[in-house]
C-alpha cells in the first residue's frame, strides 16, 4: 500500500530496495547508453549498425513516453507550433524530438545546447533539430531548472529578440511553485518580471517549517514527490544534488486499542476496496450521462450493500481506513467526488517511487526564488486587464502596471472572490471555478526527543470505530529519515479535516498522543510528550482557503482546461487546478508554470507585432509593386546566386523565418532586324543570331539555419540548389506566387527591418531622480 497522495491508492508488496538513493540512479540506463561525454556519444553513434540505431530509437521513444510524449505522434499543442511542412510529415521530427528528450534527461545538470544535438544526428536532419530543440526549450520540456547553470536571467550568450528586446513586462501573482517556475522561466526568456506574494514567505501550499529548536524540517503543506521517473521535481533535486528517500511500502494498520490488523484481513479488505472501485467504474459506464449527477461515495456504498461486503465491525473499520486514504488522495469527501470523472487523470500518473526530499521541499522553493524579484506581504485585491496592458492593485492601494499578468493563486482564492477582475472573467471560466471542488487536508506535526516507533517504516495507520470520523488521525508519516529530527505527522482527511479546523490545538494534540500511546503502550513503549507541535489550518488560510483541487459532482476534467485559458493574451492562469493531467500535485503546479511562461512569451511576441502594425501591410492585400525587389536590394545574407532576407530583429537567430531568392540565367537567341532566313537553310547561321543571357528569379521560404547550411556547404551553386530542393524539401516559387502566398512574410520582414533600423539609432537616456 502506498499512502502517498495518488488518485487511487493501492497496497503493494513490501520492497527490498534501498530506502535512500539519489534520483540520478533512476536514469542509470540512460547514462549507460548515452555515454558520459558528448564526444564519446558522437564516436559511438558513428559506428552503430542499423539494428543498433533502431534499438536506440526505440529506447528513446520509451523515455519520451515516460515524459508524457506519444511514441509516434505529435502532442496536440505541438502541431500548431511547428512549421507546416514538419507538422504534416512528422515521423523524422518525432525521432529527433525523442532523441533530444533522452539526451536532456541523461544529464539535466547543464543546459543542452542545439550544437550538441547537431553533433549526434545526420546533417540532413539539421532543420528538424532546430524545430524540435526550439519547441522543447520554449515549452519548458528541456533546459529548465535551479542549478548555477540555470540562473534567473537570459543565458550570457543569448541574443535578445522579440519580446525580450522590446522589454515586455509581466506581473506574477503568487510565489508558489507555479508562480516561481513561471517567473524564473520568463526571466530566462529575457522578459521583465515582478512577483507579488501575499504571505511573508514563498512557497504557498508548499511549506517546510523548522521545529524543535530549528533543527527539524517539518512539511506542513505539500510533502510527497509522487512518482519520480518523469517528475520535474526530481530534475530539480538532481540539479541541487539533494538525495531522495523512497517512501517504503509497508504500512501496518492498528485498531484503536493497539492491536495490529491481521495480514489476512488486511489483504482481504484491500482486495475488496479495489474491487469496489472497479465496479464503480463499470457502474458509471452503465449509467452513462446519469453518472454525472452521482457521487463516488454514493456509488461505492450502493455496490458494497449489493455485494454484502465488509459486514463485520473489523472489516468495516479497515474498509473505512481505505476510504479515508482515498479522501486524503483527492482532498475531498467521497460524497462530493464525481463518480463519472474523479479519476480522469489516472492515465497520466507519474511512474516510479514516491519520495521524501531530504531537508524538506523548501530547498526547492528557495532555489526557485534565487534571482527572482519577489515583493512579500503584497495581497492582490484587484486585477484590471485590457488591450493596453494590466494594472494590479495590492492591499493598501499600491498599483503595479505591466504588459501581462499571471494569476497563480489557489482555486480556493478564486472561489472566495477576494480578487476582483476588471473586466469580469468570462462566464464559462467563472462556471469552471464554481464547479470544481477544492478540498481540505490538515496535519498535526510533532517533534520528539527520540524515535519511539519502528524506524523501518515510513507510514502506519490507525482505524476508527466511527465511520464519520474515519479520516481523523488515520495515517502517520515518519520523517526521521529526511528531517533531521524525530518527526511524526498525523493526517486528518475528509469530513474530519473540516471539523479539525474548529478543534483547539491542545485538544487535538492530546487526542493524537492518546492514539499513539494506545498503539505503543501495550508493546511496553513509553510515548513521550513532543518538544514542539503544530496544527495546520489550511481551510482558514485566506491565501488558499483549502488544500488542493478535485472533480466535484457536476464537474469534469474539461474545467481544468477552462481554468488554464488565458483572457485576451493579457491575463494568464497557472496552478495545480489549471493542469488537467496532473492536478492536486506539486509537479502539476510546477509544470503549469512552465506552460504559462511559454504562452506568455508567445503572447508578448504577438503584442509586439501588433504594436508594429503601422509598419505592416494589410494581410489581405498583395505587397505594393516593387516591395519584393526593394527587400532584396539590401539582402541580409548573400553568396553566389543566393540572397536572403529575414523576419527577425536579430539576424543570427537560426529559427528566424525569411525568404530566399535564387538568381538564374535564361539564354535568349535574338535575330537581327530585317533578317529573313532562306527556306533552304537547314542550319541557322550563328552570326545571324544574338545570344543574350537574361536573369530571372525564383523564391522560397526558409529559416536562417537553412541559409547558413547552404552557405557552409562545399557544393557549388548548382549543388546548393539541389540541397535546398531535395534534402531540405524547400519549394521554389515565381514572383507572382511569392507575392500572393508570402504577403504576410513580406510584411513581417519589412517590419523587422524597420525595427532593426530603429534599434541601431543612437539614443539619449534621461535618469530622473
Amino acid at each position: 500500500m502506498s499512502p502517498s497522495p495518488q488518485r487511487r491508492p493501492q497496497r503493494r508488496a513490501a520492497s527490498s530496495r534501498p530506502a535512500s538513493y539519489d534520483e540520478s540512479l533512476v536514469d542509470a540506463a540512460l547514462q549507460a547508453y548515452l555515454g558520459d561525454a558528448p564526444s564519446r556519444r558522437v564516436r559511438r553513434l558513428r559506428r552503430l549498425s542499423a539494428e543498433e540505431r533502431q534499438r536506440e530509437t526505440e529506447t528513446e521513444a520509451l523515455i519520451a513516453l515516460s515524459l508524457g510524449f506519444p511514441i509516434d505522434e505529435l502532442l496536440p499543442e505541438e502541431r500548431p507550433l511547428l512549421p507546416a511542412h514538419i507538422a504534416d510529415a512528422p515521423n523524422d521530427y518525432i525521432v529527433v524530438r525523442n532523441h533530444i528528450l533522452a539526451s536532456w534527461r541523461a544529464d539535466p545538470g547543464a543546459p543542452l545546447p542545439r550544437a550538441r544535438i547537431l553533433e549526434t544526428v545526420a546533417a540532413s536532419y539539421d532543420h528538424l533539430v532546430a524545430a524540435a530543440h526550439g519547441f522543447l526549450a520554449r515549452e519548458g520540456h528541456i533546459n529548465f531548472g535551479v542549478s548555477a547553470a540555470f540562473p534567473a536571467a537570459p543565458p550570457p550568450d543569448a541574443a535578445l529578440q522579440g519580446p525580450a528586446a522590446s522589454g515586455a513586462s509581466v506581473i506574477v501573482v503568487g510565489a508558489g511553485l507555479a508562480g516561481l517556475a513561471a517567473a524564473r522561466q520568463l526571466l530566462r526568456f529575457g522578459l521583465r518580471v515582478l512577483v507579488l506574494e501575499g504571505r511573508a514567505r514563498p512557497g504557498g501550499r508548499v511549506y517546510t517549517s523548522r521545529l524543535g529548536g530549528d533543527k527539524a524540517a517539518v512539511e506542513l503543506g505539500g510533502s510527497v514527490i509522487t512518482g519520480i521517473h518523469a517528475n520535474p521535481l526530481g530534475v530539480l533535486a538532481r540539479q541541487l544534488s539533494i538525495p531522495l528517500h523512497k517512501v517504503r511500502d509497508r504500512c501496518p494498520l492498528y485498531y484503536p486499542d493497539g492491536r495490529t490488523v491481521e495480514t489476512r484481513l488486511d489483504r482481504s479488505i484491500d482486495l475488496v476496496f479495489n474491487t469496489l472501485l472497479d465496479h464503480a467504474t463499470r457502474l458509471r459506464e452503465f449509467l452513462n450521462e446519469a453518472a454525472e449527477r452521482i457521487s463516488l461515495g454514493e456509488g461505492i456504498e450502493k455496490i458494497r450493500r449489493l455485494y454484502h461486503v465488509a459486514r463485520t465491525d473489523d472489516e468495516r473499520m479497515v474498509l473505512d481506513w481505505h476510504l479515508a486514504n482515498l479522501e486524503f488522495s483527492n482532498a475531498g469527501c467521497l460524497s462530493e467526488l464525481s463518480l463519472a470523472h474523479w479519476d480522469q487523470d489516472d492515465p497520466y500518473e507519474m511512474g516510479g517511487d514516491h519520495c521524501f526530499l531530504a531537508g524538506g521541499n523548501s530547498r526547492l522553493i528557495h532555489a526557485l526564488c534565487d534571482g527572482v524579484p519577489v515583493l512579500y506581504e503584497k495581497t492582490v485585491k484587484r486585477i484590471e486587464h485590457g488591450a493596453d496592458g494590466v494594472s494590479v492593485t495590492a492591499e493598501g492601494g499600491q498599483v503595479f502596471q505591466a504588459d501581462m499578468v499571471l494569476c497563480s493563486v489557489p482555486l480556493g482564492v478564486l472561489k472566495s472572490g477576494s480578487i476582483v477582475f476588471d473586466p469580469e472573467l468570462p462566464e464559462h471560466k467563472l462556471g469552471a471555478v464554481q464547479r470544481l471542488g477544492f478540498g481540505l487536508l490538515n496535519k498535526v506535526a510533532m517533534v520528539f526527543r527520540h524515535i519511539f516507533w519502528d524506524e523501518d517504516i515510513d507510514t502506519f495507520g490507525c482505524l476508527n470505530k466511527e465511520s464519520s470520523k474515519r479520516g481523523e488521525y488515520f495515517l502517520f508519516y515518519s520523517y526521521h529519515t529526511v528531517s533531521g529530527g524525530a518527526v511524526l505527522i498525523a493526517l486528518v482527511a475528509g469530513e474530519a479535516a473540516l471539523e479539525f479546523e474548529k478543534v483547539d490545538p491542545v485538544v487535538a494534540l492530546h487526542r493524537v498522543l492518546a492514539i499513539l500511546r494506545g498503539i505503543y503502550g501495550p508493546k511496553g513503549v513509553t510515548v513521550p510528550d513532543p518538544i514542539q507541535s503544530v496544527c495546520t489550518r489550511w481551510g482558514s488560510d485566506p491565501f488558499c482557503w483549502g488544500s488542493y483541487s478535485h472533480i466535484r459532482v457536476g464537474s469534469s476534467g474539461a474545467d481544468y482546461d477552462i481554468l488554464a485559458e488565458s483572457v485576451n493574451d493579457r491575463l494568464f492562469f497557472a496552478g495545480e487546478a489549471t493542469i488537467r493531467a496532473y492536478p492536486a500535485t506539486m509537479h502539476g503546479a510546477l509544470l503549469s508554470g512552465l506552460r504559462e511562461a511559454s504562452k506568455i512569451h508567445r503572447a508578448a511576441e504577438s503584442i509586439m507585432n501588433s504594436d508594429q502594425k503601422k509598419y505592416s501591410l494589410p494581410k489581405s492585400l498583395r505587397p505594393p509593386n516593387g516591395a519584393l525587389e526593394d527587400l532584396f536590394s539590401e539582402p541580409d545574407l548573400a553568396f553566389g546566386r543566393f540572397s536572403f532576407v529575414f523576419s527577425s530583429v536579430t539576424l543570427d537567430d537560426p529559427e528566424a523565418p525569411g525568404l530566399a531568392r535564387i538568381s538564374l540565367d535564361k539564354i535568349l537567341l535574338l535575330q537581327p532586324k530585317n533578317h529573313e532566313p532562306k527556306e533552304d537553310e537547314k542550319v541557322h547561321d550563328p552570326a545571324a543570331e544574338k545570344i543574350v543571357l537574361q536573369t530571372f528569379h525564383l523564391y522560397a521560404t526558409v529559416f536562417r539555419e537553412q541559409a547558413d547550411r547552404l552557405q557552409n556547404s562545399s557544393n557549388d551553386d548548382k549543388g546548393r540548389l539541389g540541397l535546398l530542393c531535395k534534402d531540405l524539401g524547400v519549394k521554389l516559387m515565381g514572383y507572382d506566387s511569392t507575392c500572393d502566398v508570402c504577403s504576410d512574410m513580406i510584411s513581417s520582414i519589412l517590419s523587422a527591418r524597420k525595427a532593426r533600423k530603429r534599434l541601431q539609432r543612437p539614443k539619449n537616456f534621461n535618469i530622473s531622480h
